[in-house]
């Protein structure tokens, strides 16, 4: 057995040799190099689809998961557990998402006689539930927004509470995360659509649909501590984090230690994540989040139960090696008298497989190139490579970007140096925004932003081509998806007076040895390229078009409309649902319903028509 920490083995150090990881992806792929860090056998569970990611090949073993979907493999506790006791694992680390914060699972697991990494069953259980969150920081005299008892019934008890404590109004879902489950109302005549959505949302990803209703903050920043507590009851806050860049509340870059904050507010957080905590009795990695209002108050939020996917930036500003401690903790180490103070800024950035300018659409295809950045202060997490397929079944997040410096400029310098130089091509994803963003004066100097700034704000000025206008473009409002033919470019190398240069053009203008991003003009890449540009063009839909079509394979959640319905611009008509997120598709003028093709439940392809229109 390989020797680790202090010069204890790992069997010595850890009581488990081997670790059943119950999870994908990139995060996957992270607790399989800790497990190898330590000394630890890794095994992992994978779907075909999954079958030549990198955490499988990587993996000290590997086992097949048969079925489709998230539901029938990684959600699914009796495969999981199947394999666990096929493979000979004597502990299971659930990573984030998915399983990681089931306390039925958690227990499952203990009953099985395996080591749970993570927290106590009835921690997971009060935390995960945010009425018990909020009853918990209320007992430990956490400041805490008005609202709900508890879950609320019905859209009608929903109305009685908002009409109580006042809107603008926040629906979330008691037992959500990751964004999910939670919507906003600034009315009466939006909570209804705000709660049912929040409720059906939640019931799809986490198998409850109950939702409780608390007073939003408006513009709020969006503040985070990084906690550890092992079973002797020992509370360490790591650092604090910024996550406030955000779209339909889900994070897309975060920082750390969270900037611009006083002394007095860092303690406020610190001291109340650590009361909290001890309250519920909880064991392992933990994230309490809080918003911070425009008048410099904090009001607690919620806290989950597993580590974050923002883990990344404390590491770096700690030289913690958090995932490695989880490991520690579940064999009863005993943490350090404190960690090292953060030194330095982190940014991390999240590529995700989506359309930014697109209202932040779920893309898939197969990744074609894939080159990545290096250097100092680099760090990437990647859950793909060349080659990898990239579909509507999981979540779209590929990779992470984590980005170090001495200070926040430098860290920013580095970020665009770093961004600059990653090249992924075959599926849209968030890159072109993130290089613009880190270009922006509103986040990297003034820092005026909010959880709202980047889709009410930076959105409606950001284009196709990943540039940034002074005014909002006429029809865009960053949440819908629009007719992208105009944002296919290709780059073509020319040469002026001896002076090599790089120029953009249209893929529709360019000549044709014109070169693509990626590839030669008459490769396959700029074929498919090509292929995808003449699709974007047919299946989006122009301010006067006869169809709503969809933009991408996925399930139908709701129609909203009916034959013979007049709708205006801006109207839901229905709502689909890929890559664990719901995308609504609204109008883009006025019309007259002529017929409804689809129905809720229904699995449709992209560009298929939904919906008809009179004339």
């Amino acid at each position: 057995m390989k020797e680790s920490m202090q010069g204890r083995t790992a069997e010595e150090t850890t009581g488990f040799t081997r670790v059943l990881i119950a999870n994908r992806g990139e995060i996957a792929l992270r607790i399989v190099r800790a497990c190898k860090d330590l000394g630890l056998e890794s095994v992992v569970a994978y779907t075909r689809a999954d079958a030549n990611a990198d955490f499988v090949r990587l993996a000290d073993d590997a086992w097949l998961l048969e079925g489709e979907g998230a539901a029938a493999t990684y959600l699914h506790h009796d495969a999981l557990l199947s394999v666990a006791r096929r493979a000979g694992a004597e502990a299971v680390h659930p990573g984030y998402g998915y399983l990681a914060e089931n306390p039925d699972f958690a227990q499952a697991v203990i009953d099985a006689g395996l080591v749970w990494v993570g927290p106590p069953p009835s921690a997971i259980r009060t935390l995960g539930d945010k009425a018990g969150a909020r009853a918990s920081a209320l007992a430990v005299d956490a400041p805490i927004a008005q609202g709900s008892d508890g879950p609320v019934a019905d859209v009608a008890e929903a109305l009685e509470v908002a009409d109580r404590i006042g809107y603008p109004v926040a629906v979330k879902a008691v037992h959500g995360g990751g964004g999910r489950g939670f919507r906003t109302a600034a009315n009466a005549e939006e909570l209804p659509r705000a709660f049912e959505s929040a409720s059906r949302e939640a019931l799809a990803a986490f198998g409850d649909g109950s939702c409780l209703l608390e007073q939003q903050i408006v513009n709020p920043r969006h503040i985070e501590t990084q906690c550890m507590v092992d079973r002797t009851g020992r509370v360490l806050v790591a650092s604090t984090r910024d996550c406030t860049l955000q779209r339909r509340n889900q994070k897309i870059i975060e920082e750390a230690p969270a900037p611009f904050l006083t002394a007095e507010q860092e303690r406020l957080v610190t001291e109340t994540s650590q009361r909290l905590l001890a309250h519920v009795g909880y064991v392992g990695a933990a994230t309490c989040e809080f918003l911070l209002g425009t008048d410099g108050r904090i009001s607690f939020m919620e806290a989950n139960a597993r580590i974050q996917v923002e883990h990344t930036v404390t590491e770096e500003v700690t030289g913690v090696d958090l995932v490695a401690w989880q490991l520690r903790i579940a064999a009863g180490e005993t943490l350090p008298e404190a960690f090292p103070s953060p030194r330095g800024h982190a940014l991390e950035f999240r590529i995700n497989a989506e359309d930014a300018a697109a209202g932040f659409f779920p893309a898939t295809g197969t990744v074609e190139t894939y080159e990545v950045p290096s250097g100092p202060g680099v760090r990437l997490d990647s859950g793909v490579r060349a080659g990898s397929v990239v579909g509507v079944d999981f979540d779209p997040m590929l990779a992470k970007l984590v980005v170090t410096g001495e200070n926040r400029a430098q860290a920013l310098a580095r970020a665009r140096r770093a961004l600059a130089e990653f090249e992924l091509t075959g599926v849209q994803t968030l890159l072109p925004l993130h290089r613009a963003l880190v270009d922006e004066p509103a986040f990297t100097e003034d820092f005026t932003v909010s959880t709202l700034w980047l889709q009410s704000d930076f959105m409606p000025r950001f284009t196709s081509e990943g540039s940034v206008t002074d005014a909002p473009t006429p029809g865009r409002s960053g949440t819908a998806p629009h007719d992208d033919s105009s944002g296919e470019t290709v780059d073509v190398v020319v040469e002026v007076d001896g002076h090599r240069m790089t120029v953009k053009v249209p893929a529709t203008l360019a000549a044709p040895g014109a070169a693509p991003t990626g590839g030669t003009a008459d490769s396959p890449a700029a074929a498919r390229r090509a292929r995808r540009a003449r699709h974007h063009r047919s299946a989006a839909r122009t301010d006067d078009s006869p169809q709503l079509v969809s933009p991408m394979q996925a399930t139908v959640v709701s129609v909203d409309v009916a034959p013979g319905d007049t709708v205006s611009t801006g109207d839901r008509l229905a709502v689909i649902e890929a890559m664990k997120m719901e995308q609504p598709l609204t109008a883009t003028h006025d019309a007259t319903v002529k017929a409804v093709l689809v129905s809720a439940g229904d699995g449709v392809k992209s560009g298929q028509v939904l919906v008809e229109f009179e004339g």
